[in-house]
């Protein structure tokens, strides 16, 4: 028969690895869902004429929003 200790040693050994494995499976399924179920963003750069900047939304504040002019 084993010492008892290793036997305890044992189980909380494979207790651990077996919540290391969940945690890390659950993780992976969480980044992998949040992905496919959130829609594609209207995300993109645009070439505008300063002087057409007047149909763009107002800023909230200045460090909101960078529009930048060109010579």
């Amino acid at each position: 028969m084993g010492i008892p200790g290793e036997r305890r040693r044992t189980v909380w050994r494979l207790a651990a690895i077996v919540w290391v494995l969940a945690v890390a499976v659950a993780g992976g399924l969480t980044l992998w869902m949040q992905d496919s179920t959130e829609p594609p963003g209207p995300y993109g750069w645009e070439r505008t004429d300063p002087g057409d900047a007047q149909h763009l939304p107002p800023c909230p504040t200045p460090r909101a929003c960078a529009y930048v002019t060109s010579p």
